[in-house]
């Protein structure tokens, strides 16, 4: 596997589609994921993080 992000896999948000390189402009893109089948699971990684970045805001207040 290689460091570059231009040849990882990435998460469009707006469409839903995985994709493999910079085939979208930067906004749309969620990633870089090693493998396609991790970039199709980013809906679920987004919601899990921000679920804990909110328990963990809860708990500092």
């Amino acid at each position: 596997m290689t460091d570059d992000p231009s040849t990882k896999y990435w998460y469009n948000l707006k469409t839903g589609a995985v994709e493999h390189g910079y085939e979208s402009p930067s906004v749309d893109r969620a990633g870089p994921f090693d493998t396609a089948e991790e970039a199709a699971r980013a809906p679920e990684r987004l919601a899990e993080n921000s679920r804990k970045w909110d328990e963990e805001d809860e708990a500092e207040r």
